[in-house]
């Protein structure tokens, strides 16, 4: 068995990332003497990081070759399947499910997030995965919006891969990233440029003041998508009272420890939310996509987020909700552990039905 994994891979985004590599351990438990190929930005650097082979993405040629080889072609993880960052991006993701069809190769959008999609972006998505052969989506609204464009395949809800992340059984040492005992109580804080951000700036850093100044929070930012969010970072950190730091943390296993460690987490990146959900760890979120609304709805959240793009919360409201999840941080962490369990089922789905679609 052939595997090719198309994703938003090799582009140092520490989320993006952690779903390859979680894909690639569990196809490597479940499938021991498979072939597993990525499409990668740094095909040599992933390919020796993982101990797989990889295919160059920008290679139309490479590419058209890994598929004829391949038995199977799997869409995902991620948000590939949306054209808000542009329909040059929907038409090549949507493009390889395309050519994965085409070749007659059992092809699957595996643990996705759909949408946003206009007008254009749902017929180009209804055409190209037209024979899709078996798709999981990882929230509620993505199921609601693509069943309708695939009336031939059943999509399942199930959860994101990340949710199978298991920490390593040697703790990780945060003394040699920065955080050491004096950083307790930590929270952390994990941001990206979005729409409105001079708004989310005035808000996040609102917050973290309110954190330290009131609760003797030490802060720290880690990047999950490198130097623009180190920039995100810095522009908030700028606007703070308190002394918040940015701090670089390179593997799953470092980010997931300091997370753990947290009391509570700032999240606007998606997979920052899913690490702290998977390790009980309240948090506050910045709902600037619809795949963070959708996992927050599918967890039932009993939080409001922090700050929505377009909204301007007043600086009495913050202070209200940023006490409120402080002080309920007991009960929120056992709402997550529930959750974070059926997450765990569901993202474990996501294998059971690629199992039926190649057995």
């Amino acid at each position: 068995m052939r595997f090719l994994l198309s994703g938003y891979y090799g582009f140092d985004n520490l989320g993006d990332d952690a779903l390859l590599q979680i894909i690639v351990s569990q196809l490597k438990t479940r499938y021991p003497h498979a072939t597993i190929d990525a499409l990668s930005a740094k095909p040599e650097i992933t390919a020796h990081e993982l101990g797989i082979e990889s295919t160059p993405r920008w290679d139309q040629g490479a590419i058209r070759d890994a598929i004829g080889r391949a038995d199977v072609v799997l869409s995902g993880g991620g948000g590939l399947l949306q054209n808000a960052t542009s329909l040059k991006s929907l038409l090549y993701y949507a493009g390889i499910v395309r050519s994965g069809i085409r070749a007659e190769k059992k092809t699957m959008v595996f643990g996705q997030s759909i949408g946003p999609l206009d007008f254009w972006g749902k017929q180009t998505v209804r055409e190209c995965c037209r024979g899709l052969h078996a798709a999981t989506v990882r929230d509620e609204r993505s199921r609601e919006l693509f069943a309708p464009l695939v009336p031939s395949t059943t999509v399942e809800r199930t959860a994101d891969p990340v949710f199978l992340y298991d920490p390593p059984e040697t703790p990780v040492d945060l003394g040699t990233a920065g955080l050491g005992d004096d950083s307790d109580p930590l929270v952390i804080v994990c941001v990206r440029k979005t729409a409105q951000q001079n708004e989310g700036v005035t808000a996040i850093a609102a917050a973290v003041d309110r954190l330290a100044a009131e609760h003797g929070a030490r802060v720290a930012f880690v990047p999950f998508g490198g130097t623009p969010d180190a920039e995100a970072s810095t522009l908030i950190i700028r606007k703070c009272k308190s002394q918040p730091v940015l701090i670089s943390l390179d593997s799953l296993d470092t980010v997931a420890a300091a997370i753990g460690r947290a009391k509570l987490v700032i999240g606007v990146r998606l997979h920052a939310l899913i690490l702290a959900i998977r390790l009980g760890v309240p948090f506050l979120a910045i709902p600037y996509d619809p795949k963070v609304t959708g996992l927050l709805e599918d967890v039932r959240y009993p939080l409001d987020a922090l700050w929505t793009p377009g909204q301007k919360p007043a600086p009495s409201q913050i202070d209200a909700l940023v006490d409120d999840a402080w002080a309920r941080r007991d009960e929120l962490a056992a709402h997550l552990t529930i959750v974070g369990s059926e997450q765990r089922a569901r993202a474990d789905r996501n294998f059971a039905v690629l199992d039926t679609l190649v057995r």
